[in-house]
């Protein structure tokens, strides 16, 4: 048991996981921030899927007109959606490439881009920006996860 705490303490101190952990916490809050953004969204378009949801606007028919799709409620969903399909492979690939040995500089450049295109990647969904934008600021954080797959890949390849 000693020795399962000693790798433990020996993972908090490693500075590139904990940068892994920064980083990941990071884009991690800001994809359950679009849980509430797209809550916000529902609530002041009065635009929901679910029949339970509408019970405060009235009974039967009355609240039957709040089952709808919004056009802004599915633009944070598919910005969302988005973080779910870019996001999730980050954290498997970014945690391998954390303990893959990189150094402490680079990985940071990895961790800091990747959340960085997120972010304005999310901006670029809601405000809407204009294209390029958001296809832009979604292929340089996909570059990031390709790049630190092909550094794990390189590191530890027993294919």
């Amino acid at each position: 048991r000693s020795g399962e705490m000693a790798k433990m303490t020996q993972l908090i101190d490693n500075e590139v996981f904990r940068a892994y952990a920064t980083y990941t916490t990071i884009i991690l809050l800001k994809m359950m921030l679009m849980s509430l953004i797209t809550a916000y969204f529902r609530i002041t378009r009065k635009a929901f899927v679910n029949p339970e949801d509408t019970a405060s606007f009235g009974k039967g028919e009355s609240a039957k007109k709040y089952l709808r799709t919004d056009p802004d409620v599915e633009r944070v969903r598919r910005g969302h959606l988005n973080d779910l399909e870019n996001i999730v492979p980050f954290l498997g690939i970014g945690l391998l490439y954390a303990l893959s040995g990189p150094e402490l500089s680079t990985a940071l450049l990895h961790f800091r881009i990747f959340a960085g295109a997120r972010i304005v990647h999310t901006f670029a969904y809601l405000i809407p920006l204009p294209q390029p934008g958001r296809g832009l600021s979604w292929a340089v954080g996909y570059a990031v996860t390709i790049s630190m797959a092909y550094k794990v890949l390189k590191t530890a390849l027993y294919l």
